[in-house]
């Protein structure tokens, strides 16, 4: 239910921070010089544009402090006063006291802090909107990072959410690209995630999940680091893990001091998020500097080091398919494919003119190809992209929300390591081996070596299930008739049989094929 006095503290914090008179500034039209006129009444505001807004974000909470860490990756889209303001707010957020923080820890973990731990920095390393981090070390000489949840977020959040569900909803009825862009579904995915977040369980499991998906067994060890959850010291409201060691991926000066390769860094960078996206459905998508580091130690000097696992995004095999097929017609300047998939997928209408979509893409695209990533703004391509679905009624998936949040973030980052990656060059090798291995015959033979255990178990009952099939008493008589009719004429029924018995023996083979292989 929407908050009344929430709504009016988020109106009274963007007016002592002169919000009003920063909006106002940007509008270059006689009518805001005046309002502005007023709003100073002869005086202007004592604190700089960029650090009045990162104030009044800090006071309104998570919500808000998570829109400004976004903002700080775009250095593109915002002047560059904000986006360094900005920055602060990734892990330098005000924290809670220590106390409030090694109560909240006895209370989750049944003991005090002094008997948890052989030492527990009271000082925490770094606050953020969630939560906040203190080093400890355990009694068996392990060095970790204690996570502990804010007091009091939930209510914080509900508020906000139940906010911007009126806010979505006043689009969706008001604005003609309402129903179009889901303003209600993106809420409510938004919403998932944050309550998501506020479990450290939840994140925790994440943090183990994305270990395992880059551990050494995987063969991606060398490429990302991901540390290690120390389950016996993690609750709802604590979140216990391997302290890590590296530099800011954001100090690039103290990298190259360091010895990092920032090229082959920013490269990697690139290659570890489509592995996460296409090759395992599951990715961090809160990818933002404040959370991740590069390692400076000499055995894994270069790897990246992922921390804050709280938001993550999954995508089904449906979404990686339709997604890497859209970027290699995109990466192979086939416009013409990305009409076709947009048309097939559901995403415009099925009248829409192929051709025209084609051109229109290509009006967007073309222009952005064979160029270094100093010179492409995906902000700008995204702006124009929008642009363009709003002509053609493309539906906003919300599902892929979280999924092109992260893509901004990405480019965020490979502009500050190295403004002459080419994105598309670096992506497009990796897209293609991934197609191959998904539709050429090592992704049939993977694929066969999956369900070879199920088809060995189910074909010795597949003459039962389908007997049962045919005698049950809701299968249409139209069904029914159609196969007295077939056993009536004898040389349907052989060629039937035949055929049964043919595709039975060919997947028989084919399962034990699979199975000696494993």
């Amino acid at each position: 239910m929407m908050s009344l006095p929430r709504l009016s503290r988020i109106v009274v914090v963007c007016l002592r921070y002169r919000l009003d008179e920063l909006v106002l500034s940007g509008i270059d039209h006689p009518l805001a010089v005046r309002l502005l006129w007023l709003v100073r009444l002869g005086s202007e505001p004592k604190l700089p544009r960029a650090v009045r807004l990162r104030l009044a974000l800090e006071e309104l909470g998570p919500i808000f402090v998570k829109f400004g860490q976004v903002l700080s990756t775009r250095r593109d889209l915002i002047p560059p006063d904000f986006a360094e303001e900005l920055t602060r707010l990734q892990d330098r957020v005000p924290p809670f006291p220590s106390d409030q923080a090694a109560a909240i820890i006895e209370s989750a973990l049944g003991a005090p802090t002094s008997e948890l731990f052989a030492s527990f920095d009271t000082d925490p390393v770094a606050s953020a909107s969630i939560a906040q981090v203190h080093f400890a070390v355990l009694h068996d000489g392990r060095e970790v990072a204690v996570k502990v949840l804010r007091p009091g977020m939930l209510d914080v959040i509900d508020q906000d959410l139940s906010l911007m569900r009126v806010l979505a909803a006043m689009v969706e009825r008001l604005s003609p690209d309402g129903r179009r862009l889901k303003p209600r579904e993106v809420v409510g995915e938004f919403d998932k995630y944050l309550h998501d977040e506020l479990d450290l369980l939840r994140e925790a499991a994440n943090c183990s999940q994305l270990r395992r998906n880059f551990s050494e067994e995987s063969g991606r060890g060398d490429i990302l680091q991901v540390p290690e959850v120390m389950w016996d010291y993690c609750r709802g409201t604590v979140f216990t893990m391997e302290r890590m060691y590296g530099i800011p991926v954001s100090q690039t000066d103290r990298l190259r001091d360091a010895g990092v390769d920032i090229p082959t860094l920013a490269r990697q960078g690139v290659e570890i998020f489509f592995t996460q996206v296409f090759t395992d459905g599951f990715f961090h998508a809160d990818m933002h500097p404040g959370n991740i580091y590069v390692s400076d130690r000499p055995e894994s000097l270069g790897r990246y080091i992922a921390l804050d696992f709280g938001i993550v995004g999954s995508l089904s095999e449906f979404d990686k398919n339709y997604l890497a097929q859209n970027f290699l017609a995109f990466f192979q300047r086939d416009y013409r494919r990305v009409a076709t998939l947009h048309i097939e997928s559901g995403w415009v209408p099925p009248n829409t003119r192929e051709e025209e979509l084609e051109g229109a893409v290509r009006a967007v695209c073309e222009p952005y190809f064979d160029r270094p990533l100093a010179d492409i703004s995906l902000g700008q391509v995204l702006l124009r992209l929008f642009q363009t679905s709003r002509r053609f009624n493309v539906e906003i998936q919300p599902q892929l929300v979280l999924l092109q949040k992260t893509l901004l973030n990405v480019e965020g980052l490979g502009r500050q390591l190295d403004p002459q990656l080419d994105l598309w060059k670096t992506a497009k090798p990796y897209l293609e081996r991934w197609m191959h291995e998904r539709v050429g015959l090592r992704g049939v033979r993977r694929k066969l070596e999956k369900e070879a255990g199920q088809w060995a178990e189910l074909l010795p009952e597949l003459p039962r299930l389908i007997h049962a099939r045919l005698n049950r008493p809701d299968v249409s008589v139209q069904v029914l008739n159609e196969l007295r009719e077939m056993r009536r004429e004898r040389s349907q029924a052989n060629r039937l049989l035949m055929a049964l018995t043919g595709v039975a023996a060919l997947a028989v083979v084919v399962a034990f094929w699979a199975l000696s292989r494993v």
